[in-house]
């Protein structure tokens, strides 16, 4: 018998905070004071919890070194000027060593990469695979390799730097400039001054600058309205695609590449050619955030890229009763040739939890969300860890301060997770809850095969408002594979809902929909009923409040 491949299901885990169980919590401690959680607290029990939410993937945030304000000089590390490191940890995406994992992350820091090998195993044993950041456009101010293999130049080590641009150089620079920023830099020093990561070509960025990072070349002249100097192949094409082959030789099943959309698709052609020519299941994962340029970046190598524009501010906007439910069908439509490509979630590190004062207060409230992300199409889906707990982000770190996000900047215990994992008997009943809802809400999702890889038709476009049904606050869908059918409604609203919804003659069509009795399956609950399934009469359907109903009929 042939096994069906699965959906693929991410599980962010922010390293760095996640096994932290150091309730210290000073605003700005340091790693002394508030610890740092560490790459042998993700266990076999801990993966096993994972994998039970109906998890595939997790992405480990945060696992290549990066600039901290910490010291690990008698390791060998090179420290990093606090001037130019964003918080007491440092941001995971101002990587000073492309080559090495992050210190903090490791019990006996000498022996971090196996420790990380470790991890991987471990990971692979649970039956997940692992994901990792791939940051191609900057890198931290201070980039100095020190585990670079023996063959490889560091980037920047042979560039021209009396040059602004030059094809084979790595960085951009200020010729006979010094690094002068809008902010006091405390001794520290830097001439001629490299081009911040946001684009900034200048040597004064401002404090909402990526101060900390420079950008790298890709052979793009920005000083000749971004001329392509791409023959002969730029040196940091080659050293990107090495850095990407290096760890995929350790194992790592894919990457999400920050802010992809920075650097040309000429250079993710090339890349993943290479990359799974020698690894052909590796998947790539690009943050990609203009709609015009999504096919672009898919037709370079990407296998999946982020649906944050579209649905994700949809949803979120629905979530908050800004928008009605039915604006979602305009969302998948706009996305429709390439709607399996595109990654669905309702958090991630960059976005507020949904729990916050700055979301909806309420993780209850994105359930019908979630069970939109998760069913409406075969697309990939990612939760953020702690999202299944309700954290609210709301804590008040230090650099990161009171945004509704959980800090990448900070040394901090996030404790929805410390409590999920670690502490599970002070989970609160309304937390359990939530988790069994994430739960049944992803493995359904693989267990069905009408969600895992059937078709879709939308209900709404005849479905107007009435008394039996409200598109503001409710979207209705079939799924259909084989003989199965599924009738699916989502309510947005805080009340339940009884709801008749019509059933255009084209889905009898489009799905091969045989008219007839059947008896439906509500299978989130196990209720039971009979519908005729005639062209003309509509289905009734039953649902609560923030939540959503699945019925099943055997055609």
């Amino acid at each position: 018998m042939v096994s069906k491949s699965k959906r693929i299901f991410i599980y962010q885990i922010f390293t760095r905070t996640f096994g932290n169980k150091n309730l210290t919590r000073k605003r700005s401690g340091s790693y002394e004071e508030n610890g740092a959680g560490k790459m042998n607290d993700i266990d076999a029990q801990v993966l096993r919890q994972v994998r039970s939410l109906g998890i595939t993937h997790v992405w480990y945030t945060g696992v290549i070194r990066h600039a901290m304000a910490t010291s690990y000089s008698s390791y060998g590390i090179p420290n990093q000027h606090e001037s130019i490191v964003k918080g007491k940890a440092g941001s995971p995406y101002a990587i000073t060593d492309y080559y090495d994992v992050d210190p903090d992350l490791a019990n006996d820091v000498t022996r971090r990469m196996e420790e990380f090998r470790a991890l991987v195993r471990r990971t692979h044993e649970a039956g997940l695979k692992v994901i990792i950041d791939f940051v191609p456009n900057h890198v931290a101010r201070e980039y100095q390799s020190v585990k670079k293999p023996l063959c490889v130049r560091d980037l920047g080590e042979d560039d021209d730097c009396s040059k602004f641009f030059y094809a084979q150089n790595n960085f951009y620079y200020c010729p006979n400039e010094p690094f002068m920023p809008h902010f006091d830099l405390k001794g520290y020093e830097e001439f001629p001054a490299k081009c911040t990561g946001n684009d900034c070509f200048c040597n004064h960025p401002g404090t909402n600058d990526w101060y900390e990072t420079v950008k790298l070349n890709y052979g793009v002249d920005y000083s000749d309205y971004g001329a392509q100097h791409f023959n002969p192949i730029p040196s940091t094409w080659k050293k990107m695609t090495d850095i990407l082959l290096y760890w995929t030789n350790e194992g790592i099943d894919g990457f999400r590449c920050d802010m992809a959309e920075m650097v040309p698709t000429e250079f993710w052609a090339y890349a993943s050619q290479r990359l799974k020519a020698a690894h052909p299941g590796i998947i790539l994962i690009g943050e990609v955030y203009n709609p015009s340029l999504y096919r672009n970046y898919l037709s370079s190598g990407f296998d999946y890229l982020y649906d944050k524009v579209g649905m994700y501010d949809c949803l979120r906007a629905v979530i908050c009763q800004q928008r009605a439910a039915s604006d979602i069908s305009n969302q998948w439509q706009a996305a429709d040739d390439i709607g399996s490509q595109m990654l669905y979630f309702l958090e991630n590190h960059d976005e507020q939890r949904i729990a916050s004062d700055f979301f909806c207060c309420d993780a209850q409230k994105a359930i019908p969300g979630m069970m939109l992300c998760a069913w409406l199409r075969n697309n990939p889906v990612m939760v953020y860890a702690g999202q299944e707990f309700g954290e609210r982000g709301m804590d008040d770190e230090g650099f990161s301060g009171v945004d509704g996000r959980s800090t990448i900047f900070d040394y901090w215990t996030v404790e929805s997770i410390y409590r999920g994992f670690f502490k599970r008997s002070t989970l609160s009943s309304g937390q359990l809850k939530l988790e069994r809802e994430y739960q049944r809400i992803l493995n359904l999702a693989n267990k069905e095969d009408a969600l895992r890889d059937g078709d879709m038709f939308d209900l709404m476009y005849v479905n107007g408002e009435s008394c039996n049904f409200n598109p503001k606050e409710q979207f209705a869908f079939l799924r259909k594979s084989g003989n199965e059918l599924l009738f699916i409604c989502i309510n947005f609203s805080s009340e339940p809902r009884f709801s008749k919804v019509l059933i255009p003659d084209h889905a009898f069509d489009f799905l091969h929909i045989k008219e007839g009795k059947y008896e439906g399956i509500y299978l989130l609950t196990g209720e039971k009923q009979m519908d005729s399934w005639t062209r003309g009469t509509p289905i009734s359907i039953q649902t609560n409040a923030y939540s959503g109903s699945v019925i099943k009929y055997m055609l």
